[in-house]
């Protein structure tokens, strides 16, 4: 592969990891493929900027009048809430020469601010999906995905998501077991699928603030192949099983069936990502059951059965 510039944008007011996370991806593959990336750093005048965190970063050069770059990287923080003019006028008038547009976190929002989403499919962080959709109608925003791809543009969810698209994308250039290689050195996942959810299920609901019903949190993620029925919750909580599933509700914003699917469903697809257990063996260590009844989970909820979802997101080889 000829190799490829990487310009990474900054402004006052970036967010540090947004920028550092996914750099690191991509210069973690000179250490197995040198050559492959060269990577930039560019401000609008080239001078140094201030990260919403206080570090300052120097960058490598200025923003030129013609974008010589193959993946161009908007970075998100605080600086995207009140965007300089310039910078959005240069994002509309050079990026679209770049064959690889990404964003992370909220650098979803310059993008939509130059016009670079309009019609395509897109995220950013949890927080800001609202604000994207309605100051953005004509972009479709899927709030769930830690990162989109739609043909040439990439958009990530919050911070951390921006190195799962960086993985993504290194693996797409140079294979699964260089990107597996730094997934390692950087100790992270090989590799979130970008349609997992921006929360684990144990995120995606509040904590319970009575001390029975987060003990029932935690059992219930540590044991999903368990009798996980309302009544068998109730009685470890010591409650009536409506009062329990009225009092669960209300604690952490969902019901206790869809939290143990949530769980159930994380805890399968983890196996299936990381052991080469058999899809029999992880329907009962998952509660499901029995194969189909697992298969009937992961259609209803992911659109792929298990074994499909191992195909597409099992590394090669197994750490």
């Amino acid at each position: 592969m000829a190799q490829r510039t990487v310009l990474f944008v900054l402004f006052d007011g970036v967010l540090s990891l947004d920028v550092s996370g996914p750099l690191e991806v991509f210069a973690g593959a000179e250490t197995y493929r040198p050559g492959t990336y060269r990577i930039r750093t560019a401000s609008l005048d080239g001078g140094p900027v201030r990260t919403s965190a206080g570090l300052t970063l120097v960058p490598d050069q200025a923003l030129g009048d013609r974008l010589d770059a193959h993946t161009l990287v908007v970075p998100g923080g605080h600086g995207t809430r009140d965007p300089d003019p310039a910078l959005t006028d240069w994002l509309r008038s050079h990026a679209r020469a770049a064959e690889r547009l990404v964003s992370v976190c909220t650098g979803s929002l310059l993008l939509a601010a130059a016009g670079l989403l309009d019609g395509r499919r897109a995220t950013t962080h949890w927080a800001y999906c609202g604000k994207l959709a309605r100051d953005h109608p004509e972009v479709a925003v899927e709030p769930d995905p830690i990162y989109v791809r739609d043909g040439q543009v990439s958009t990530s969810a919050g911070v951390t998501s921006g190195i799962d698209l960086a993985l993504a994308l290194v693996e797409e250039d140079l294979g699964r077991d260089i990107a597996l290689g730094i997934a390692r050195h950087l100790v992270v996942f090989l590799r979130r699928p970008g349609n997992q959810a921006q929360f684990s299920a144990q995120l995606a609901a509040q904590t319970a603030r009575r001390e029975p019903l987060r003990e029932v949190q935690r059992w219930i993620a540590e044991h999903p192949e368990a009798d996980l029925s309302v009544e068998a919750l109730a009685a470890r909580a010591s409650l009536s099983p409506r009062h329990f599933a009225r009092a669960f509700q209300d604690e952490t914003g969902t019901t206790p069936g869809r939290y143990v699917d949530r769980v159930r469903l994380e805890h399968a697809r983890r196996l299936l990502e990381d052991t080469t257990d058999g899809i029999e063996e992880i329907s009962r260590a998952g509660g499901y059951g029995t194969p189909e009844a697992m298969r009937r989970a992961f259609v209803r909820t992911l659109g792929v059965s298990p074994a499909e979802y191992r195909r597409r997101f099992r590394p090669a080889s197994t750490p």
